[in-house]
């Protein structure tokens, strides 16, 4: 079964990847988390490089993402993206008939990311003004926008919030929160943003996705972060060293366990 899954898998990888979202980033060859941020770095830089323009970035949580796909659902979008019948059937027969409950399978199965990427891929941003980008289930809602006028950006979210009630996923309340990037001089006070009748929390600093992104943009706070992570991994680099390891092994473990914590997002910080 597995095998065949692996099979069904790469014929939906063909199928399906021409169709998928230019802004979903998850389980796609030659793009990585990295990729996003820079991405939403781009869209905020080059909108704030003009006079009286600033940004609100909606970070959305789901509750249970994985949990909460409805397979006749997933079968009809995959349907939309042309893929034959035979193989919506076969999903879809293959999620209901198992013994676990279908969410609890779809987390098992090799595709799983890739369905959750089909599952949402119609959950877009419709104003030019104002993007999405999804990295799995990590979805991101960026408002560029100008001399205070907001109207496209939080008709988007009301939009974003009808979607996710259509297709029985449901933003976290309390992990949803939104940032400011305001470089204006006095910047006026901003009205709060609510989402299905909820304030959003307003915040000053985010992780976004592995990368710490502050209202005015700068690496004090991510750095600070890595430093601290890498400097804890130093003392077993320190302890391995009183036992004498070869030099390789070393080498091959601050590769590992230190070196990857410190060039964490560096394409980020150095683009």
């Amino acid at each position: 079964m597995k095998l065949f899954e692996k099979l069904v898998l790469a014929y939906l990888k063909n199928i399906t990847g021409p169709l998928l979202d230019p802004l979903q980033f998850a389980y796609r060859a030659n793009r990585s988390v990295d990729d996003a941020v820079n991405m939403g770095l781009h869209f905020i830089l080059q909108h704030l490089d003009k006079t009286g323009h600033y940004v609100r970035i909606l970070f959305v949580d789901f509750s249970s993402a994985f949990n909460t796909i409805i397979p006749t659902l997933l079968q009809s979008k995959l349907a939309q993206l042309s893929v034959p019948s035979s193989i919506c059937q076969w999903i879809s027969s293959f999620l209901t008939t198992a013994t676990a409950p279908p969410a609890q399978v779809l987390l098992r199965v090799a595709s799983s990311p890739l369905l959750f990427s089909l599952y949402t891929n119609d959950c877009t941003s419709k104003d030019p003004s104002v993007k999405l980008l999804k990295f799995a289930d990590d979805t991101t809602l960026i408002g560029l926008i100008n001399d205070g006028e907001e109207s496209a950006y939080r008709q988007e979210v009301k939009e974003l919030a009808v979607w996710c009630s259509h297709n029985n996923l449901e933003p976290n309340k309390l992990k949803t929160v939104e940032m400011t990037v305001d470089i204006r001089r006095n910047p006026p006070a901003l009205l709060p943003l609510t989402i299905m009748d909820s304030t959003v929390t307003s915040v000053e600093t985010f992780r976004f996705l592995g990368t710490t992104i502050t209202q005015n943009l700068k690496w004090d706070n991510h750095i600070d972060l890595i430093v601290k992570k890498a400097q804890q991994r130093l003392y077993f680099l320190r302890q391995l060293r009183k036992f004498n390891l070869p030099k390789e092994l070393l080498k091959q473990f601050y590769s590992a366990i230190i070196e990857s914590v410190l060039c964490t997002s560096i394409t980020v910080r150095f683009n």
